[in-house]
This record gives structure tokens, sequence and C-alpha cells, in this order.
């Protein structure tokens, strides 16, 4: 097997699990190898394809595009010590909505399963029979699709969207509280093509690819502040074992994002090195295409989507906040412990 060409089968192959992954009375992707180590779901050749990908491109001099945390300049909101305030204090709601909210945001991403995925080798001068951007419509956005919000070809087992509710129900209850408003985009509004240089479908297409890898990372911030109250000292007291199923839980939604930003990674990292065509009939570097729109969008979902969030969760939270006894004083000391 060529380690730089896969099909679309060996791209969704599964590890040989030898215990099927069953929580809190969900059926869920993935499972266990025989040493009991969790592993994701299609990841057989999905895991070391990526990996050689991105040793490839950065022996052409080409290096990964950053997708650190240092990317998101804003914390939680709450942050730790506010939620660890209102879950003290009996108020779980704003938890039990978070964890909702992602569940539900999770299901929406199985529209990539759905996607037609364009082959990009029409609009690039090289050859990338041999490169991630090369396999996005050979499964790779499909397995992404199915990780989010389940397989439709395997519809009995749950997917990231059933983990979150799983993890919810196990600390909180299925029917703590009324469903939540849900959001309807998450991705940085806009008015018109991205890339109004390429085809629209191209554009629509990379312009995804670009969000989506944003959500991503500002979604591992969210793994680590939800496994924080969930092992917080002073939170579950009466279910601790429950809670660390939870965080558990919530760690091999985790690990199965790592693919996800390390394919989204390479295909935006490769695409910087590639010579793309135009609409017009000119050609231009991928860097100098992408790097600007790249740039406007780590600055929309590196601040201005957090400070938007921050005001309508507050807005939200404080008259349930001052509804409790005492609840002047409690709001206070929740601004107190507001990050700086």
């Amino acid at each position: 097997m060529n380690t730089l060409v896969f099909s679309r089968e060996e791209l969704l192959a599964d590890h040989p699990f030898a215990k099927p992954h069953e929580e809190a009375g969900y059926t869920l992707h993935g499972g266990f190898l025989a040493d009991g180590s969790y592993h994701s779901p299609k990841c057989l050749n999905r895991e070391p394809a990526v990996a050689a990908w991105q040793d490839q491109l950065t022996a052409r001099g080409w290096p990964l595009i950053d997708a650190s945390q240092d990317m998101l300049q804003r914390a939680s909101f709450p942050n730790l010590e506010q939620e660890v305030l209102l879950l003290k204090h009996g108020m779980g709601e704003n938890f039990w909505n978070a964890l909702t909210v992602t569940g539900f945001t999770e299901a929406r991403g199985r529209a990539l399963c759905e996607f037609d995925a364009p082959d990009w080798q029409d609009l690039i001068t090289e050859d990338i029979s041999q490169t991630c951007t090369g396999h996005l419509h050979k499964g790779l956005m499909y397995a992404h699709g199915a990780d989010e919000g389940g397989d439709p070809d395997i519809p009995e087992k749950g997917a990231h969207d059933a983990m979150w509710f799983a993890a919810r129900d196990l600390i909180l209850g299925k029917d703590a509280y009324p469903i939540p408003e849900i959001p309807d985009v998450v991705s940085r509004p806009q008015e018109g093509p991205l890339f109004p240089d390429l085809p629209e479908t191209n554009s629509a297409v990379l312009g995804i690819l670009m969000n989506v890898l944003m959500i991503e990372l500002r979604a591992e911030a969210f793994f680590s502040f939800c496994c924080n109250v969930l092992r917080h000292p002073e939170t579950f007291l009466d279910r601790k074992d429950d809670a660390e199923m939870a965080a558990r839980m919530i760690e091999r939604i985790r690990i199965d994002e790592a693919i996800h930003v390390g394919y989204l990674v390479t295909t935006l990292s490769e695409m910087r090195s590639f010579t793309f065509k135009l609409n017009n009939g000119s050609t231009k570097p991928g860097n100098e295409l992408l790097d600007p729109v790249w740039n406007e969008l780590v600055q929309w979902h590196g601040y201005t989507v957090y400070d938007e969030s921050e005001k309508k969760t507050y807005e939200a939270l404080k008259p349930r906040v001052l509804a409790q006894e005492n609840g002047e004083a409690l709001l206070a000391e929740f601004d107190a412990l507001a990050t700086k």
C-alpha cells in the first residue's frame, strides 16, 4: 500500500476493536482494543495517512499553520471559578445548557457526510494525488461528519452528539432543564464568497474548512474547561464516580477530534504551498490567496465570537442568579471572579 495514496475504504477502516463503546445507556462509535485503550472510529489508516502527508509537506519546506490554543485570546465564560460557584449553589442549568448546545451543534456536523466535496486538482497546478487535499473527496470529510453527528451507514451507533448528551445525563440528568436555544451558525457571518477569484463551490468549501478548524480549536478549550469542572473537588460531591465517567467521555471526544484538527491543518497548510488557477485564467500562490482570509477568521473566532457570546450568556444568567436566595450577594461574588 502506497503510504501517500489511499482508497476511500482504507481511509474509513476501523481498528479491530475487542470491546464496543457503550456508556450511560448509549451505544457509541469507536471502541476499545484488547489492552483496554480507547481508539477513535475510522482511524486505522486515517491517522498514519495524515502523519505521512504532514511529513511530506514539511520536507518540502512548508510549515504547518499554527493551530494552537495561543490563537484563542479569550477565556471561557463563565470561567472555572464562576461555574463552580454556580454549581455549589445548585445552579446547574448553565452547565447543562452548555453540554446540550454542544451536543446539538456536533449533530449538525453530520452534514459533512452528505457534502459533495470537489476534486481540487482542477484548480491546482501541482499534482495533488499524494496529498491530504487530494483525499478530501475520498472519505476525509465524510469521516469527519460521521465522527460528529453519526455515520449514516451505522445509525445504531451514536457519535459526538450522543457522547455529549451521555456526559450531561450522567451528572445532571437527561431532562433536568428545558432545551435551550441552539445557535443557528457558529461560523463567521459574511456577505458574498470568501474567495471571489475561485469557483463558488470551491470558495464555499475552503471557507468551511477554515471555519471548522477554528471551531475545533475553540472546542479544545471547552474540553479542558468541562473536565476541570467535572473533576473539581467542590463539584458533584454526591456523584464523583459519574462525574469522572463524564470527564472520561469528554476525553474520548477529545481523542477523536485530534484527527479532525490534523487533517484540516494539513489541508490548509498544503493549499498554502500550491498554485491556484483563478477564474480570470491567471494563477496565484496559495499563501497569498489564503493568508488574508485566514487571519480575519482567526480574529473573529479568537476575539469577536467570545465577546458576543459572553454578553449574551451573562444577560441570560443574571436574572437566574438574582432569583436565588441572597441573589445580589451571589451575583457580586460571581462578578468578582470574572477573568480580568
